[in-house]
């Protein structure tokens, strides 16, 4: 057999999981004899079985070789919406405006989230649709992972959208409450202990916290997820 790329080989040994030759909880060959089954790289196949490791259908252990997860998960993989493109996407003009751009001491749940005791870029905004609010952001950003931050106009370019092109993360996570309206009720243009839905997001680079922001929606948002 003779394979091309990390895909195939990726697809090769899914289609084996599936058909039960490689049943839940069974070995599976290692690393050196697939390669040359499949006549490619080692590393070619390490990159295909991480792959779907990390997606949940294999488990890896060092020494110990690499098992058929016995229950597998699927796992989501959720990308950062840019919230401009997603208000214009439902044909609504956008507007932003930044609110206040501080360098200060995160609250203690901010710094447990990031693991960072140091002062943060702090930042608080409206992203706005069809001149009605939107979402109001409150973010904490590392600017010692993300120095070239400091240089941008966040009056005019979003936090949200110069992270996204320009800070690839690794890894995140990120909770959904419902709650009611705080400090966000005034710039909403609400009352406040309005019931709002809220987005905390925190995304790293490897070990190295990025941002954490916290994402308040106007009342009657709805969130749309492929998963």
């Amino acid at each position: 057999m003779s394979l091309s790329g990390w895909q195939a080989v990726q697809d090769e040994v899914l289609r084996r999981i599936h058909a039960r030759d490689w049943p839940p909880g069974s070995a599976i060959p290692n690393e050196a004899d697939l390669a040359r089954e499949f006549g490619v790289a080692r590393a070619t196949v390490n990159r295909a079985l991480q792959a779907l490791a990390e997606a949940g259908l294999l488990d890896r252990k060092r020494k110990a070789g690499t098992r058929v997860a016995l229950h597998p998960v699927r796992k989501a993989t959720l990308s950062i919406p840019i919230l401009r493109h997603e208000i214009e996407a439902r044909g609504l003009a956008y507007g932003y405006r930044l609110l206040t751009r501080t360098h200060a001491t995160a609250p203690v749940a901010v710094q447990a989230a990031l693991g960072l005791t140091g002062p943060l870029l702090h930042l608080t905004s409206l992203h706005l649709a069809a001149d009605r609010p939107y979402a109001h952001e409150d973010r904490w950003i590392n600017t010692d992972a993300v120095p070239d931050i400091l240089t941008v106009d966040l009056a005019v370019l979003n936090a949200n959208q110069w992270l996204v092109a320009h800070a690839p993360f690794t890894r995140g996570d990120f909770v959904l409450t419902a709650l009611n309206a705080g400090p966000e009720a005034g710039p909403l243009g609400i009352a406040a202990g309005a019931a709002l839905m809220v987005l905390e997001r925190t995304t790293w680079d490897g070990a190295v916290p990025i941002t954490w922001v916290r994402l308040a929606f106007a009342p009657g948002h709805r969130m749309h997820m492929v998963l």
